[in-house]
């Protein structure tokens, strides 16, 4: 018994049926599925930031009010014990 080796487009031409393309189909749902959950982490990280600039612009002139209360405590602190 011999067995006569054949190409998907030579099994195709003499039967007249396709060869299955499910991996194809497969290989294009998975890339597509990818590439959604890739722009949805995307958004996920630009809405984040947008948070984080937000409470930055809020904190700032807290920050800068806590900054001016530790110089005036260290100012008074520095004059008591010079004198």
């Amino acid at each position: 018994m011999t067995v006569e080796l054949i190409t998907t487009r030579d099994y195709e031409a003499r039967t007249g049926i396709h060869a299955p393309t499910e991996l194809n189909e497969i290989k294009v749902e998975e890339t597509s599925e990818m590439l959604l959950y890739e722009e949805l982490s995307r958004a996920r990280i630009r809405d984040l930031e947008e948070g984080v600039r937000a409470q930055r612009a809020r904190s700032g002139p807290r920050a800068a009010r806590r900054w001016t209360k530790v110089a005036r405590w260290a100012t008074r602190r520095a004059e008591r014990l010079q004198a």
